[in-house]
């Protein structure tokens, strides 16, 4: 089969498209998908650095949607040819405070969706939505899974709450966005990219902050209940002023640095909540695709590739240049 794989050197120059032989065999409960499109993300790009050169070959790519081949002896026989979309939260059912121990994600360390074919835990299956095309779906997963539990299940959100997004542009903010609307929010963002403040505009943003501009002066004392955080270090004390008192930061990432300094007395003082989250649960993934089905959310695409371009396409997402996602044809 035809696979995106990661072997030596450490980084970008260790990605190769090659054949692999044989195709995947599916263990007892899990099932062997033909991938029809994967998605592409950040943590694709991380994983090149963790994965050493010492360790074996893997398939890169966490996001993807295609069609039941084949299943393990656990699996009934009506999934078979059946359209999915994959989850790629795995041995995460519940809906809880943390994540278990045996929590991992697909595409590191185990073989990921830049394939022809995956196989992954039944359970991490659900039917593809029939709104979506096979490269929307194979968008959705992970974005749509860390927006959802960070805006519901972290965030609370509700009707006519003021939500604030820093960095707008990438797959899960614009995600962000979209439900948070679709949940009767105001949505506020910002970003260095005049192009990406007037799409965001566009998608329904109530207001689009220049990332150099004094961001309270800008908001005329209009205070945020909730900011939802993955800028990191370089926004997050500016982000925490935007906040009522007794709002809620919630933080799922951090691109521009892993350490931060704050001011604790003015974060006490403030009643300021802080929730860390990352991905979400089955349960959490279930949720969010019936609410992107009730509302008929569509994932914001930027451009999809041939899985043959992928340098393009990764170059692309190391750019920053992308509004929405980035998909593959495979």
């Amino acid at each position: 089969m035809k696979a995106l794989t990661h072997t030596r050197p450490k980084g970008f120059d260790g990605l190769v498209l090659t054949d692999r032989h044989p195709k995947p065999e599916p263990g007892p409960d899990e099932v062997r998908i033909r991938l029809k499109a994967a998605g592409l993300n950040h943590r694709d790009l991380f994983v090149l650095d963790r994965h050493s050169p010492d360790d074996p070959p893997f398939v890169i790519g966490s996001d993807g949607a295609g069609v039941i081949d084949d299943h393990g002896e656990n699996v009934p026989d009506l999934n078979k040819g059946e359209e999915v979309i994959i989850n790629p939260g795995l041995y995460w059912e519940k809906q809880s405070d943390a994540p278990p121990d045996s929590f991992e994600v697909l595409g590191f360390p185990n073989d990921g969706t830049f394939a022809e074919y995956v196989t992954v835990p039944a359970a991490c299956t659900a039917p593809k939505p029939s709104h979506l095309s096979w490269e929307e779906s194979a968008a959705l997963s992970l974005a749509g899974l860390t927006a959802y539990r960070a805006l519901f299940t972290r965030g609370g959100v509700k009707e006519n709450m003021n939500v604030f997004i820093p960095g707008i542009g990438g797959g899960v903010a614009t995600t962000l966005l979209q439900f948070a609307r679709a949940a009767g929010a105001r949505v506020f963002v910002s970003s260095r990219s005049p192009y990406k403040r007037k799409e965001a505009l566009e998608l329904g943003a109530e207001m689009a902050l220049d990332s150099s501009e004094d961001w309270n002066e800008a908001l005329k004392g209009t205070k945020m209940d909730l900011v939802i955080e993955s800028v990191g270090a370089a926004t997050f004390n500016r982000s925490m002023d935007t906040l009522r008192k007794g709002g809620t930061i919630v933080s799922f990432g951090s691109s521009t640095g892993d350490e931060l300094q704050i001011n604790l007395r003015k974060f006490f003082y403030g009643q300021y909540n802080l929730h860390g989250s990352t991905m979400g649960s089955h349960e959490e993934f279930r949720g969010m695709l019936a609410f992107t089905e009730k509302h008929g959310i569509k994932p914001v695409m930027d451009s999809t590739f041939p899985l043959e371009q992928f340098r393009e396409a990764f170059e692309k997402l190391k750019r920053g240049e992308q509004l929405g996602k980035i998909s593959f044809t495979i």
